[in-house]
């Protein structure tokens, strides 16, 4: 089926097309006639599935022309606020609908100015948007469309409480779209209070990783974390490549060393201003910057088109930020890589979250680095087969040796 089969309007299949988009995803799929109808909605898929489309066309499409402040999506980030807010943007060009987007980190003039000139769409992060409805500049009187987007991120970040405050001033005579990685008790409750009848689609497993992409863990001593990660960009081709470390300290630490090293490196956390952060995000986007080191915060936060490789230079401490984490690449049925580099405190973890994703790690190391001994590499404690898992090569031990090169 075609964007064209489900009743979307004209502007905003030309706005998709123009997108380059030519074919609905699975998610987007079964959304559209739910959002269409006016239902309420429940949706849980893997990252990179064109979720935010799955619910800003109908919306479009229903809001259909310019009018009063209508539509209003919460997002747990910045950076995925602007994300949300862009997509809005690219798909209704073609329409006169006005989009604003609402978040902390800058001034509040430009905000004030959008609001008091009139939108139809807002897509804001819960702080500054109470900022807004306590200062008065803004109201939801007439919103009828409500937005909770990764909720369970809301839930981590300790937003639900700020969001209960936001939706008890939005008329209960609305439609409301939850979306959420996964369905944990709190956000059935927060789910049970908001939305009326809603309709759940669930696209794949919550806890697998994409088909995609490819996985596979390096153990190393501690000390040797750094030197691993330097010979692994050595020796492999990668477009771009996101690494994830567990700390801001800890990516800053990274980042500078990528960059004695002659890389160009970006870097992303929460202590970053708004605008390095954006600098950082367009500068990746364009291929300016390589590398991009970020920490969880950033994890769905990073829309972009071509990670080529995904590494966790720390073993994440939640297990569904792995999935997460990884997702950034291998989108939209394109393949990736994804490396973990693991020491042995991390053994824990990383075993903790195989549990989760219901699949061993394939444990590699990597051919002619001068690795220290580490318990790591006692054969029980691999947990890979010694099967093919970055391109093959010789196996011994239990270990896989060699790479993948594309």
């Amino acid at each position: 089926m075609s964007f064209k089969d489900f009743g979307l309007s004209s502007e905003v299949v030309q706005g998709t097309l123009a997108m380059g988009f030519t074919d609905p995803t699975p998610i987007q799929l079964r959304a559209f006639p739910i959002v269409l109808a006016g239902k309420d909605l429940i949706g849980t898929a893997q990252t990179g599935t064109g979720k935010a489309a799955a619910f800003a066309l109908p919306i479009l499409t229903n809001l259909a022309q310019h009018g009063a402040f209508r539509c209003l999506v919460l997002e747990p980030t910045r950076e995925l606020a602007a994300q949300v807010e862009t997509a809005f943007r690219d798909y209704g060009r073609f329409t006169d609908l006005r989009v604003s987007l609402i978040h902390g980190g800058v001034g509040y003039g430009k905000q004030r100015e959008e609001a008091a000139a009139g939108m139809d769409i807002v897509v804001a992060t819960p702080g500054r948007l109470l900022d807004h409805l306590g200062q008065g500049t803004m109201k939801l009187d007439k919103v009828n469309v409500l937005v909770l987007d990764e909720v369970d991120r809301m839930l981590d970040m300790g937003f639900l409480p700020d969001v209960r405050r936001i939706v008890e001033q939005i008329s209960t005579d609305r439609q409301t779209l939850l979306f959420s990685a996964t369905l944990p008790p709190e956000i059935d409750r927060l789910a049970a209070w908001v939305l009326r009848d809603p309709v759940v689609v669930e696209i794949g497993a919550n806890r697998s990783p994409a088909e995609t992409i490819t996985h596979a863990v390096y153990p190393v001593a501690a000390e040797q974390k750094f030197d691993l990660l330097m010979a692994l960009l050595e020796r492999t081709n990668f477009d771009s490549a996101l690494i994830f470390s567990r700390t801001k300290h800890g990516a800053d630490k990274i980042a500078n060393k990528l960059k004695a090293g002659k890389h160009s490196v970006a870097v992303l956390h929460s202590n970053r201003t708004q605008r390095e952060r954006v600098e950082a995000l367009e500068g990746f986007k364009s291929g300016k910057y390589e590398i991009m080191v970020a920490t969880d915060i950033a994890a769905r936060g990073i829309d972009v088109a071509g990670i080529s490789h995904v590494i966790n230079y720390d073993v994440p401490e939640h297990t569904e930020d792995y999935v997460h984490r990884i997702g950034r690449t291998g989108r939209a049925q394109k393949v990736g890589d994804a490396f973990t580099l693991m020491n042995g405190e991390e053994l824990g973890s990383l075993q903790s979250i195989e549990r989760f994703i219901g699949q061993k790690i394939p444990r590699l190391k990597l051919e002619g680095f001068p690795y220290l001994y580490t318990a790591l590499f006692e054969p029980e404690s691999v947990t890979g087969s010694g099967k093919r898992a970055i391109g093959g090569g010789r196996t011994h031990g239990g270990y896989s040796y060699g790479r993948r090169r594309r």
